[in-house]
């Protein structure tokens, strides 16, 4: 951006600004290219409103110089400068989607002699980090049934979310267990599954996991239907639908109180990071994971220091930042 001219006009790109039309001598030709929009491509009112945001907004930033002044380079500068001013990624994108469709209809009827955004991409958005729950609150969920409640039913839900949080289980590596030769080995502690790309691994299940399980196959009988391979089953006996473990994991969330936005992934999510924490060997966790690249895994190693920053920011007596002025007595 030349001189201060460019970031004035960024300045002038919020909400409220670019709801009114730019005074850009090129203006009408913006306005050409939406009429077409709306009548050849017979795009929705609302998708046209949103080119003419991210239009106006361009001719703000160009300042009143043309339209076919605009170089690559510039493009890039203009992207970076709304990144820094807070569009997302996802924004931006959509951004240099209508600057890029203006220009092309440009080279095509105007006889503009390239297209200047074509090669410029938006910045890639910071992918969000998964959920998981506090140890205490997975210690809520997870509590046995007590003794007068234990049906089949509640049996059943007990040992699938204590599997899944033992051993980091995808939804799909659950339901597809097998009770006989299945790949589960109460004996040894171990479980085998099929994961993503037909890759096969074996995790441990743990004591508590190890109970529930057990407790479960002593009253499956009553749910299966006969010659039913499943280790999981519905209550019409056969192999449980993964919409109904989601179900059942959200109505034992509620019954225990728990008031997070419960998915079984987030189980999975909890356990990585949980023996993330204690054990620190993030290629351990990848292994029982069944991660085929390491850069998945460390995903975990952001929500550990999460948890860090809360602790610091709340116990160290010079957690809080700010000016010199705001840290005197």
């Amino acid at each position: 951006m030349r001189g201060g001219r460019g970031s004035a006009a960024l300045k002038a790109v919020s909400p409220a600004a670019v709801a009114e039309a730019p005074a850009h001598p090129e203006r009408a030709l913006v306005d050409d290219y939406l009429q077409v929009l709306v009548h050849q491509r017979r795009l929705a009112p609302r998708t046209v409103d949103n080119y003419r945001r991210d239009l106006y907004a361009l001719l703000r930033l160009l300042d009143g110089q043309p339209l076919a002044s605009l170089e690559a380079q510039r493009v890039r500068r203009f992207v970076a400068a709304l990144h820094g001013a807070g569009a997302k990624g996802n924004s931006l994108a959509g951004t240099l989607s209508a600057w890029r469709g203006l220009y092309r209809w440009m080279v095509r009827n105007r006889g503009l002699a390239s297209n200047p955004c074509q090669t410029v991409r938006a910045p890639r958005s910071g992918k969000p980090l998964p959920k998981a729950l506090s140890v205490d609150a997975m210690q809520r969920l997870l509590e046995a049934p007590p003794a007068g409640e234990s049906t089949p039913q509640a049996l059943r839900d007990h040992a699938m979310f204590e599997l899944m949080y033992s051993s980091g289980l995808r939804l799909a590596e659950l339901v597809g267990l097998d009770a006989q030769n299945g790949g589960l080995d109460l004996v040894q502690g171990e479980v085998r599954v099929l994961g993503k790309g037909g890759k096969q691994r074996s995790v441990p299940v743990g004591a508590a996991a190890r109970q529930a399980l057990a407790a479960w196959l002593g009253a499956r009988a009553m749910l299966a239907a006969p010659e039913e391979p499943a280790l999981f089953v519905g209550l019409r006996g056969a192999r449980i639908a993964r919409s109904e473990v989601n179900r059942r994991l959200k109505a034992m969330a509620r019954s225990r109180g728990i008031d997070a936005a419960l998915h079984p992934h987030m189980l999975r999510h909890s356990f990585a990071t949980h023996v993330l924490q204690s054990s620190q060997d993030l290629r351990a966790v990848q292994e029982m994971m069944g991660h085929s690249s390491i850069s998945t895994t460390q995903v975990y190693t952001h929500l550990d220091f999460q948890a860090l920053a809360k602790v610091y920011d709340a116990a160290h007596p010079r957690a809080r930042r700010g000016t010199p002025q705001e840290k005197k007595p």
